[in-house]
């Protein structure tokens, strides 16, 4: 999967969280000469326009990350849950993150291969209603 596939868009800030030694960073590479920037971490103190969130069994709640990745992003921003695939170390299952996402106030949308080892799904918050 590349940076565009993602739909992260040239001149944009990205957020990375939960990096750590596995993460494929061909991607992050990717993302970066993709969007122009270097990809920034919590302490950034600015808004963002897309997080990545590299997760993993054992982590910690997720539901607590998810709602990590809603601190400094703009309205509308993307969010991806990196995840290892089935049968890697680290394995998430599914139904963890169906469960986790509306507690965060968001929705799963689509789910993909972002490289051998990992899964990446896209996250989006609910659209709001308008009032009448």
């Amino acid at each position: 999967m590349t940076a565009a596939k993602l739909g992260f868009m040239p001149d944009t800030v990205i957020q990375e969280l939960g990096w750590d030694e596995d993460v494929d960073e061909e991607l992050r590479s990717d993302i970066e000469k993709h969007t122009g920037n270097a990809l920034v971490d919590g302490d950034y103190g600015d808004v963002v326009d897309g997080v990545l969130l590299w997760w993993r069994d054992g982590d910690g709640d997720l539901v607590d990350g998810l709602v990590d990745c809603l601190q400094d992003i703009v309205e509308g921003g993307g969010i991806w849950l990196l995840t290892p695939k089935v049968g890697r170390e680290g394995y998430v299952v599914n139904a963890d993150i169906s469960e986790a996402a509306p507690i965060a106030g968001l929705a799963t949308t689509t789910t993909s291969s972002a490289s051998n080892d990992w899964a990446a799904t896209r996250l989006s918050t609910p659209k709001r209603k308008e009032r009448s």
